[in-house]
């Protein structure tokens, strides 16, 4: 009989364990996953609110896989579009969107009540130096495998006898004044423009303590063609634009403005703005369902997605190629953007 007694407490011992994993859930088969009923992604309208939601519908499914692979069982991811890029980051500040898809410029308006945590990424190129002899001398400017987080806005000399002049200076390792720059003929975009006017305003403000309203001959124009146009005959010497605006009109300097020489041997670069950064995913500070691991959880699952064809498909939409992280300080020039924007205001 005492032989009988340890084998008969050990089976009373397993039959009390197996009740008790019944009861409670086997952690084969027990629930790990934290629950989100709704998350909720706001897009600004830069395209047709209707051709958004279109282009967006993969998303709601790619986020859900994504996210149940970091341990969110989202139940549905709700898309909508803003009336205007304000009411994304109206909705943020309010916590009634969760994640926004929104411009720097609207992201630093919000930033009371909107986080930063990522910036969209594009193509960048072989030249990205804050000196401008050195696009001159790396010319021409091609694209490169790199992703960036940012484009800069150049300011750019043409063939006139000034145009020269200045870059001849610029070339020769000597500094612009602004009796140098004043005395030029320039082509500006409208005030909102970002790489048209805002970002030049900040470098003539950083190296000469001056912006564009100060300089005595300014033309604004309709179009970054328009200014090439203007400058190919010499009624400009000086104009600002995107970085590789060149590349895009390398074939028109010479077919329909009707120059001789190429775009890149007759224009020089004698001024390199701030990096103008990218397109932003922020995150709702006061939304019910946001803190540190989800905010960590989202990054991770756009980053994700970013890199499979149907995620790129979808982020194409705002011409985004990737994604990479941000903090808040990425965004300071586009404070001080936006200090020139109301100044002008």
């Amino acid at each position: 009989m005492k032989k009988l007694v340890l084998p008969l407490m050990l089976l009373l011992l397993l039959i009390v364990l197996v009740g008790c994993g019944d009861a409670e859930g086997s952690p084969e088969t027990a629930e790990t996953d934290e629950t989100i009923e709704t998350l909720s992604v706001g897009f600004v309208p830069s395209r047709e609110p209707d051709e958004i939601i279109t282009a967006t519908e993969p998303l709601k499914d790619l986020l859900k896989e994504e996210l149940a692979s970091l341990g969110y069982d989202v139940e549905e991811v709700e898309i909508t579009v803003g009336t205007n890029y304000e009411a994304v980051g109206e909705g943020l500040s309010a916590g009634t969107i969760d994640v926004g898809l929104i411009p720097g410029g609207t992201y630093v308006l919000y930033d009371d009540g909107a986080e930063v945590i990522l910036t969209a990424t594009r193509a960048g190129l072989n030249n990205d130096s804050d000196d401008a002899k050195d696009w001159n001398d790396n010319k021409p400017t091609e694209a490169s495998d790199e992703q960036v987080t940012y484009y800069r806005a150049l300011v750019i000399a043409g063939p006139s006898e000034k145009g020269q002049e200045l870059a001849e200076k610029v070339n020769n390792g000597e500094e612009l004044t602004w009796e140098d720059v004043n005395s030029a003929s320039w082509a500006v975009m409208s005030s909102s423009s970002p790489a048209g006017y805002i970002y030049p305003a900040i470098w003539l403000d950083d190296n000469f303590d001056k912006t564009i309203t100060d300089l005595d001959n300014v033309v604004q124009v309709d179009s970054y063609g328009s200014a090439f146009a203007r400058m190919a005959v010499d009624q400009i010497d000086v104009m600002v634009t995107y970085a590789d605006a060149r590349r895009d009109n390398e074939d028109a300097w010479q077919t329909e403005f009707e120059r001789e020489a190429s775009i890149w041997d007759e224009t020089n670069v004698i001024g390199v703005t701030p990096g103008i950064y990218n397109d932003t995913i922020s995150v709702s500070k006061n939304s019910d369902i946001m803190d540190e691991d989800l905010k960590s959880s989202i990054q991770e699952a756009f980053i994700n997605i970013a890199e499979t064809d149907a995620g790129k498909e979808v982020i194409s939409i705002y011409n985004h190629e990737g994604y990479q992280e941000a903090t808040s300080a990425d965004y300071e020039n586009e404070r001080k953007a936006q200090e020139i924007v109301k100044s002008l205001n």
